[in-house]
């Protein structure tokens, strides 16, 4: 792989139980073409850059002790499927942690691309196809609508690990910064 391989990321949460089994490091990619709509994240559409990383330097910065895996979501991660691929391969050889992906493709759309096949072989579980508002169904697992499905490629999960201790975490940075991540949105206002 080059060396100078960059991922354009959104943000990163170091620390989730809402995002996949067990406590996982959470890397949201910029860009997505796809544009869901009522898309939990919007914010990562935007071809624009936000943070170039390289996919190692992800870890150094972000890897905190007793996370199970990382899981990968957007925006759309296979837009940068170099870096994907180099970001999961770290996670897996360098790390030994279990990966999750989201897509808004599906899995028969990625068997078909040639520059995303090689990052299959490095993910555990992945969740393909796009977000439909309108088979939004609050009891999934893991899933925003029913028509997205997990692929269990690796072995390590099964769909019962999916069973999440809510839909929705909030967290609270040292820096006073709250994070809403899951498979809902929480809509906050201020009084005073």
């Amino acid at each position: 792989m080059a060396d100078n391989i960059l991922i354009n990321i959104h943000s990163v949460i170091p620390v989730s139980r809402i995002n996949g089994p067990g406590k996982r490091m959470v890397i949201f990619f910029q860009w997505c073409d796809k544009r869901c709509r009522g898309c939990f994240n919007p914010e990562t559409h935007s071809f624009e850059t936000v943070r170039l990383y390289p996919p190692e330097e992800l870890f150094k910065e972000y890897f905190a002790e007793g996370i199970e895996g990382i899981t990968v979501s957007g925006g759309e991660p296979f837009l940068q499927p170099e870096g994907l691929l180099r970001l999961l391969k770290t996670a897996k050889e360098t790390y030994g942690l279990t990966t999750v992906v989201y897509t808004g493709f599906t899995y028969k759309e990625l068997s078909g691309r040639q520059e995303c096949l090689p990052c299959l072989k490095f993910i555990d579980v992945l969740v393909d196809g796009r977000y439909e508002e309108a088979k939004k169904e609050t009891t999934l697992l893991a899933r925003g609508s029913t028509n997205q499905k997990f692929y269990f490629l690796g072995g390590r999960y099964t769909e019962s690990d999916f069973y999440m201790p809510g839909k929705v975490e909030v967290i609270i940075g040292k820096n006073g910064i709250v994070t809403n991540t899951g498979f809902s949105r929480i809509e906050w206002k201020l009084t005073g």
